[in-house]
C-alpha cells in the first residue's frame, strides 16, 4: 500500500500528510521539484525543523541549487525509499504537487540510449538567441499534450521535450504512452482541493507571509553563495520573479505581485492536470476526518 497526496500549490497538502503520518506511524516522501534543493527553504514552503523532527521526511535537501534533477531520477529514488519503508511495515506517504514526478513513479520511465549531445547544445544556443517564449511555442506545436502540463517558463522541461522529439522523431508524450507501469500494487490517491477563489487568496497570503519570514534575505544568501539566476535552484517559481528587484529594475511590490500571479497560474495548470485523474478521495483540508482516509485503507 502506498498513499499519494496531491493538490495545487498552497492548498495544505503538507499539513494533511503530517497528520496522516502521525496517525500511521510512518514517514513522508516529498514530491516537490524545488524542495529537493538545499538553501531554498522559505520560498518552497519546505517543512520546518519542528515538522522534520516530528516526522521523518525524504527527498528534502538532496541537491545543490546548481544541479539538475529529473522525473526519472525521482522515480528511481522514491521506488527505493518506498520499498525500504514497506519492508519495515510502514505505509509510504508521497506528498507533493509535481505531477510529472508522481506520474513517472506510477507509470514507469521513458528509457532510451544516450542522445547526441549536439542536439542539447544546439537547443541551448537557440534558447539564448530566440528566448524561452519561442522555444515553448515550438514545443506547443510538436507536443501540445506535454507542453500544456509544464510551465511556459521552465527551460529544463521545454528543452527536454524538444530534445526527445529531435532525437527520436516522436514527442515525449508518445513515449510516455508506451511506458510500462509499475507492477500492480494498491495505491490510495488523495486530492486536496478547495474552491478556486479561496485557493488564490491563500496563495496571495502565503507569499506575503514568505516575504515577512525573510524570502528576500534567503534569495540574497543564495546570490552571496555564488548561485546565479540561471541555476535550477534560483530559476524557480517564487524566486526568479525577484531578479528584477535585485538588479534594480523593479520594486519589491512589483516582483511580489508577479510571483503571486505566477503561483496562481501554476495552481491553475495543476488543477487542469488533476481533472484527468481519478482520485480515491477528494479532501477539503479544513473539513475532513482522518477516519475517512484510514477507512479507505482497509
Amino acid at each position: 500500500m502506498i498513499i499519494i497526496i496531491e493538490g495545487p500549490t498552497g492548498v495544505g497538502k503538507s499539513t494533511l500528510a503530517l497528520q496522516l503520518a502521525q496517525a500511521l506511524d510512518t514517514e513522508i516522501i516529498g514530491a516537490d521539484s524545488r524542495q529537493i534543493y538545499r538553501y531554498l527553504n522559505i520560498g518552497t514552503a519546505k517543512p520546518g525543523i519542528e515538522e522534520l523532527n516530528l516526522i521523518k521526511h525524504h527527498m528534502i535537501d538532496i541537491c545543490d541549487p546548481k544541479e539538475t534533477y529529473n522525473a526519472g531520477q525521482f522515480a528511481s529514488d522514491v521506488s527505493r525509499i518506498a520499498a525500504s519503508l514497506e519492508t519495515s511495515a510502514k505505509i509510504p506517504i508521497i506528498c507533493g504537487g509535481t505531477g510529472l514526478y508522481i506520474r513517472a513513479f506510477l507509470e514507469g520511465l521513458f528509457e532510451h540510449p544516450p542522445f547526441d549531445p549536439q542536439i542539447k547544445a544546439r537547443l541551448l544556443s537557440e534558447l539564448d538567441e530566440f528566448g524561452i517564449n519561442e522555444m515553448y511555442s515550438r514545443l506547443m506545436t510538436i507536443d501540445p499534450s506535454f507542453a500544456t502540463k509544464i510551465s511556459s517558463n521552465d527551460p529544463q522541461r521545454i528543452l527536454r521535450g524538444l530534445e526527445v522529439y529531435l532525437a527520436t522523431g516522436k514527442p515525449i508524450s508518445y513515449h510516455w504512452s508506451k511506458q510500462k507501469p509499475r507492477p500492480p500494487q494498491k495505491i490510495l490517491r488523495l486530492l486536496v482541493n478547495i474552491e478556486r477563489e479561496s485557493l488564490y487568496s491563500q496563495i496571495n497570503s502565503r507569499l506575503t507571509a514568505m516575504l515577512k519570514l525573510g524570502l528576500l534575505e534567503e534569495i540574497n544568501d543564495l546570490l552571496t553563495r555564488g548561485y546565479t539566476w540561471t541555476d535550477p535552484g534560483l530559476n524557480s517559481l517564487g524566486y526568479k520573479e525577484f531578479q528584477a528587484f535585485f538588479e534594480g529594475n523593479a520594486t519589491q511590490e512589483e516582483c511580489a505581485d508577479l510571483a503571486a500571479q505566477h503561483h496562481r497560474n501554476y495552481a491553475k495548470r495543476q488543477l487542469t492536470w488533476y481533472r484527468k485523474i481519478n482520485y480515491d478521495l477528494t479532501i477539503d483540508p479544513k473539513h475532513f476526518s482522518l477516519s475517512d482516509i484510514l477507512g479507505a485503507l482497509k
